[in-house]
């Protein structure tokens, strides 16, 4: 059943990508449990806690294609437990007396958590190459249009020119940002799990430690300092530069899906033949990659809320924090690394429309150099009245519905100090790019 949209037939590419969820299949999440109850036999065999041979066996039935997920599922419903089913699964297929070494000294969440940093481990490798190709084309525009000289705006309104090269590069700064944060995360969040029960390792003894060790340097995973069960920083972490990292795709493909309105029509994402706008307006080309990146942005700043609640835990184990990092680290993770795909699929096939950055340069008369105006008469009035002169200018433009180059040469505060060239020259967006 694919009652959610991740795995819809239907809306699933808008959701996710088949990486994300293949990686997060339930037959994956079963292979990351299996892979740390078989690295967990092999450290406890190198200790001399397990019998050699019983390690060889458990690594033998560690490979999820060899159970029934049905029968799986089925099993954890009747016992209201996800991983005692899987266990006696796992001894089952075992033979001789290796089944009874299964999960030896681990409690649940040993296996769960770990499995889950494995996965998480998996994902950032895909949102790290998938950040990296939308860095690529971000620079590309960078330099490619670094003497492009279209409107800035704030507020919605017309502000000061600049280049979409430097818009570009303003976009490139913060996704080389998020690879920084991205790197320094992962040695902090990719750590495993093996302390027993309540975390004190009891059920091992000594041995502990070098079982941890050797179980996590078998699974390329780092070894914590302390237990961590009721500790969940970790995954609100790891929600959070998703969050961070996906709001980027939303902040980029909102500007996309802003400059290609029909009044401005500076930028036009892929519109490829037989992409449909509308059921009734056929005219309309609709940005509808970039606004499903908008939507999958709103949707991984939501899963934030639900991961810092996690961080509140009762106790040395809280089952709720648990359940909800079961829904949301598959979700968030499909969501993150959709939107950077789509995102990628944007900015490669981006048209960017300079006949129009330059006709909107001229949409205000000449008011987008209102401040080039007014630092130049301010050398003869002082910034204060200079802003005065230039502000009365450009509201009579407005009211007159004529240019502020005609309105300047009628004020004879301007006159006296300024001609017509020279006016000219300081309404040359080309030379007010910084």
């Amino acid at each position: 059943m694919d009652a959610h949209v991740i795995d819809s037939a239907l809306f699933r590419n808008d959701f996710s990508t088949g990486k994300t969820r293949a990686l997060w299949s339930a037959r994956a999440v079963l292979q990351s449990w299996l892979d740390v109850e078989a690295a967990l036999a092999r450290a406890e065999a190198a200790a001399g806690l397990v019998p050699e041979e019983a390690a060889r066996e458990i690594t033998r039935v560690a490979d999820a294609a060899l159970y029934d997920l049905d029968a799986l599922r089925e099993e954890m419903e009747r016992t209201a437990h996800p991983i005692v089913p899987v266990v006696r699964a796992m001894a089952a297929l075992c033979t001789g007396e290796a089944g009874g070494w299964v999960h030896w000294g681990a409690t649940t969440q040993d296996i769960t958590d770990t499995g889950n940093v494995l996965l998480m481990k998996g994902s950032l490798e895909l949102i790290g190459t998938a950040l990296e190709a939308v860095t690529g084309e971000v620079r590309r525009l960078a330099v490619e249009h670094r003497d492009t000289v279209m409107a800035g705006r704030t507020h919605g309104q017309q502000a000061l020119p600049l280049t979409f090269g430097f818009k570009a590069a303003v976009w490139l700064d913060e996704l080389q940002r998020h690879a920084v944060r991205l790197a320094e995360a992962r040695p902090r969040l990719l750590v495993g799990q093996f302390a027993g029960a309540v975390g004190t390792m009891a059920s091992i003894g000594e041995a502990g430690p070098q079982i941890q060790r050797a179980m996590m340097q078998d699974l390329g995973l780092g070894v914590p300092a302390i237990c961590w069960q009721a500790s969940r920083d970790r995954m609100a972490e790891y929600a959070f530069l998703l969050a961070l990292v996906t709001g980027s795709m939303g902040h980029i493909a909102r500007e996309v899906a802003c400059l290609q309105r029909s009044e401005i029509a500076e930028l036009e994402e892929p519109n490829p033949k037989g992409k449909v706008g509308s059921s009734t307006m056929p005219h309309k080309r609709n940005p509808h990659t970039s606004e499903n990146v908008g939507a999958l942005a709103r949707l991984t700043r939501a899963t934030v809320v639900s991961a810092l609640d996690g961080v509140v835990c009762e106790n040395e184990r809280d089952w709720t924090a648990l359940q909800s990092e079961r829904e949301f680290l598959a979700r968030l993770s499909c969501h993150a690394h959709a939107a950077l795909v789509q995102t990628h699929h944007v900015l490669e096939g981006l048209s960017v429309r300079t006949g129009n950055m330059r006709r909107n340069l001229e949409l205000t008369g000449g008011m987008l150099l209102s401040e080039a105006v007014m630092l130049a008469l301010g050398q003869k009035l002082g910034r204060q009245d200079a802003h005065d002169v230039v502000y009365d200018a450009c509201m009579k433009a407005f009211e007159t519905e004529t240019t502020m180059k005609t309105a300047l040469l009628g004020d004879p505060r301007v006159t006296e100090h300024f001609d017509e060239a020279a006016i000219d020259a300081l309404i040359n967006p080309e030379a007010y790019t910084g």
